[in-house]
């Protein structure tokens, strides 16, 4: 069964001059249309988690889901909501996956193989990885975390993602970098033009 996903678009793009980062073009195209489709056919249902006027996220047509934790307290509050979302969407579905909305050059079979990763291993979270490093943020979760996570953000007080995956059973699954790493995150405006002459290429 493919899984739920929720695109983490809650960043506030500082070093871009701030905005909705996933607003901005490459190729011509909002970055966020690229991410989704890369990622739309790959699972069951899709949500976007960000907070503010939904309606700048109208083209897309799809649920806009803001943090159901309040403070702005960074991606674990957007992949909680994404639980929360899944669990009335897709009462089926026993797995999510994140993706922050900066990675426009994602692989065509994540999801397939973090799911693959995750059963083989017996692991609680599969995590992307790539030239040696993993994406905390790109990952499998399964969604019987929601009232963990919740605890650890509200009253913890936790804001690492890696922090919260380091209490269970993780499973990194490497991705070739390839000419470009799938796992590119576009950052600032240099990155923007980077990613712009890379899409031209393609």
């Amino acid at each position: 069964m493919k899984p739920a996903a929720v695109l983490l678009a809650g960043g506030t793009a500082r070093r871009m001059g701030g905005g909705d980062k996933p607003l901005r073009l490459i190729a011509g195209r909002p970055m966020l249309a690229h991410v989704i489709a890369r990622i739309e056919p790959q699972v069951a249902v899709l949500a976007l988690n960000a907070n503010g006027d939904p309606a700048r996220f109208a083209d897309w047509n799809l649920p806009v889901i803001p943090d159901a934790i309040e403070g702005k307290p960074g991606p674990l509050a957007g992949i909680h909501a994404g639980m929360v979302w899944a669990q009335s969407a897709a009462p089926g579905i026993v797995e999510m996956l994140s993706i922050p909305t900066d990675l426009p050059f994602l692989p065509e079979n994540l999801a397939e193989r973090l799911q693959e990763a995750r059963s083989a291993a017996g692991a609680d979270i599969a995590v992307a990885a790539s030239g040696g490093r993993s994406h905390h943020a790109v990952a499998l979760w399964p969604i019987r975390l929601t009232e963990a996570l919740h605890r650890a953000v509200t009253q913890e007080g936790l804001r690492k993602v890696a922090e919260f995956q380091g209490r269970y059973r993780v499973v990194a699954v490497d991705f070739p970098a390839g000419k470009i790493d799938p796992f590119t995150n576009i950052n600032d405006r240099t990155d923007l033009e980077r990613a712009q002459n890379w899409a031209e290429r393609d």
